[in-house]
């Protein structure tokens, strides 16, 4: 027996230049190819009479060949060949384009299955390169539930299907991690019968069980990875702190903190003061002011005679924190430094010495602080910014570099609970729900391209009155297909035909980084009146004169972060607005749009979200943050992500550190599920 590691290379048909198909597909072993599961099925199973087919919907049916079928040479490159088949029920004309080899497999007078989707109307029915085999055929293509593989250019959905039905034959299935007693409480599948059926399903029901099973299992090693982080992390001990005084710290603020400012302050206390290192995570909207309960937590840390860091994802916000922090904390006499890539070998040389030193209190700075160079003379706290969503691996980096110190990670992307839970069970919560007062609501319309003469006017006169504004496109180059506004084009029209008088700046993801970091960097300064983007600005530079946020074809992001987005402007003193364009008709999506636009509550705004889309769609294409899994992606029911974390829990708990075979494979697939997903897990 091959074994799942090996590569698919042992496969008949897999050399080289396949081996780089798969590997598109990251697709290297036999276990990679058996764990690529389909996307979804083809119920190829139920016969149907002609006249019951509906158009535009794949059926099977059965049919006689009613003519010799003609072929006809149409031009270079396009030959069609058109032949007619009957049922008892009604007759059906069939084309084929470019497939001479149909004249001699369709037989007058023969029956066969085909499967396909009729097109036309009352005028006459037709159907275009149906599947076929014979009556007599081992049925392959049609009588069968067909799974749909994710693909990648050359590799076709049967070319796939032989690979893993090879992998199969030669391979077992990944070992079983649910004891039996957790498959008979959930009613879940074996690991032998689901990792079968879920590329050879016998029915629609089994295919249905077999992914089951697999969500299932990803959610219960998913779940059972943090529980042992958790219980790993309970089991260390630090020395806790016993200056929690915050009063000169209130003194030397402009402000009072919110209720929810302190109570998340209260918390970060708390687990200080308990001699165990906190994990915890603060989550608050947008400008609810999580930077200054970060500043509390490293004030205490400071006065405890312990060093904290602070990563954020960009310099530009890494220097924004410094400048805030060093305002702040040098009247209290605590020391800040920065610490970026873009500073001369010897500006970062001498940082790294004054950190290793203990001059410095607050180091802030990019992945900088990861280096193997920058050394800590006693690091207590890590703060990181989880915009950027730094990896599980990144924050262990950073926290290495101390004694067990203390995690506190930002968020400000509102999640509701349920998947808070999911994304962030390693981490206590806080959070953030009020905003501090004086902070004006963001004013949000929806409107169609009618509306752009107004667009335009409105963009020139918040520009008049000394403001600045975001353009915010979905895509960066032109899509005809799609049909949406593209953010070098749009920025190339704006400049030259509709603000020729104005200064249009350009940003977008595929610009290098330091070109990206420039171009923010210039807009913040007041350079440009008007910045076109793509959604890199979603995790962005504090720019307190930007009063307007225009997002076009606002029906292709997800709420969140459309209110991600919003968040940008609204930051200084001025009244902000922020505009929706829209050409899309459908009800459901325009309900879901005006949803944005009666609250600035993201807390609100996601639990709609969550319940308009489901949680597969929630957080967009990227699905932020959320672990690598294969087949679970939240689009199944809640009640299986919850069935899986009360299942790890109890079996964590009786059997976790034993030397049973399914704790052991459970173990090695936790290692496997935190490696896949490094990068993209927060």
């Amino acid at each position: 027996m091959a074994k799942l590691s090996d590569p698919v290379t042992i496969l008949k048909g897999i050399g080289p230049a396949r081996a780089k198909q798969f590997a598109n597909l990251n697709i290297f072993t036999l276990g990679d190819l058996i764990c690529h599961f389909p996307r979804g099925y083809e119920d190829r199973t139920r016969l149907i009479p002609i006249e019951k087919l509906e158009p535009d919907v794949p059926a099977c049916f059965r049919a006689m060949v009613m003519n010799t079928p003609k072929t006809a040479h149409i031009r270079k490159g396009l030959d069609i060949t058109r032949v007619q088949v009957a049922d008892t029920s009604a007759r059906l004309n069939l084309t084929f384009f470019n497939n001479r080899f149909v004249t001699d497999q369709l037989q007058y007078g023969k029956e066969y299955i085909f499967y396909g989707a009729v097109s036309g109307d009352f005028i006459g029915y037709n159907m275009t390169n149906p599947v076929f085999e014979a009556m007599d055929s081992h049925p392959v293509t049609t009588r069968r539930v067909l799974p749909i593989y994710p693909l990648t250019a050359g590799l076709t959905n049967a070319a796939l299907l032989r690979a893993v039905r090879q992998a199969l034959a030669v391979c077992d299935p990944p070992a079983e991690i649910l004891p039996e007693p957790v498959r008979r409480k959930y009613g879940i599948l074996g690991a032998d019968r689901a990792y079968y059926a879920i590329h050879e399903p016998q029915s629609m029901a089994e295919a249905e069980l077999a992914k089951k099973r697999l969500i299932f299992e990803e959610f219960f090693v998913f779940s059972a990875g943090l529980s042992l982080m958790r219980a790993a992390r309970a089991g260390k001990k630090t020395e806790p702190f016993e200056d929690c005084n915050l009063t000169p710290f209130h003194s030397a603020l402009p402000f009072t903190l919110t209720g929810a400012q302190q109570r998340a302050v209260n918390e970060i206390l708390a687990d200080f003061r308990r001699g165990a290192p906190m994990n915890r995570l603060v989550q608050g909207d947008v400008g609810s002011g999580k930077t200054m309960v970060a500043a509390a937590a490293a004030y205490i840390a400071a006065k405890n005679g312990r060093q904290a860091a602070l990563m954020a994802p960009t310099e530009i916000l890494a220097e924004q924190h410094y400048d805030s922090m060093e305002r702040l904390f040098a009247p209290l006499g605590l020391r800040t430094a920065l610490l970026t890539g873009s500073m001369t070998v010897k500006e970062k040389r001498l940082v790294r010495e004054r950190i290793e030193a203990g001059e410095v209190d607050l180091a802030v700075g990019t992945h900088a602080l990861l280096s193997d160079a920058t050394t800590f003379s006693d690091l207590g706290l890590v703060i990181t910014d989880e915009q950027h969503r730094f990896g599980v691996g990144q924050r262990a980096k950073l926290s290495e570099k101390g004694r067990d110190p203390h995690l506190l990670v930002m968020s400000a992307t509102p999640i509701p609970r349920t998947l808070a839970l999911l994304m962030y069970g390693d981490l206590e919560v806080s959070i953030i729900d009020e905003l501090p007062p004086g902070r004006e609501n963001v004013d949000t319309f929806l409107v169609g391209e009618s509306y752009r003469p107004r667009i335009n006017a409105f963009i020139r006169k918040q520009v008049a009155q000394g403001h600045q504004c975001f353009v915010v496109c979905p895509a960066v180059e032109e899509n005809e297909e799609l049909n949406i506004k593209a953010a070098e084009t749009w920025a190339e029209t704006l400049q030259k035909t509709v603000f020729p008088d104005l200064r249009i700046a350009l940003i977008h993801g595929r610009m290098k980084g330091a070109e990206k970091e420039a171009t923010m960097a210039a807009f913040a300064r007041g350079e440009a009146d008007v910045l076109v983007a793509t959604t890199v600005i979603e995790v962005g530079v504090d720019v307190p004169n930007a009063t307007l946020m225009v997002i076009e074809d606002a029906d292709r992001f997800g709420l969140s972060q459309l209110h991600q987005l919003r968040g940008r402007v609204g930051r200084g003193k001025a009244k902000s607005y922020c505009i929706l364009t829209s050409h899309n008709k459908n009800q459901e999506t325009l309900m879901r749009l005006k949803a944005l636009c009666k609250t600035n509550d993201g807390f609100k705004i996601a639990e709609e979200d969550l319940k308009l889309r489901g949680p597969g769609d929630f957080f967009g294409s990227r699905q932020s943050g959320l672990p690598a899994f294969r087949v679970a992606n939240l689009s199944c029911d809640m009640q299986t992500l919850k069935d899986a974390q009360q299942a790890s829990a109890e079996w964590i708990d009786t059997y976790g550190t034993s030397d049973m075979a399914e704790a052991a494979a459970l173990r090695e697939r936790i290692g496997e599920l935190f490696a896949r997903a490094e990068g993209t897990m927060n």
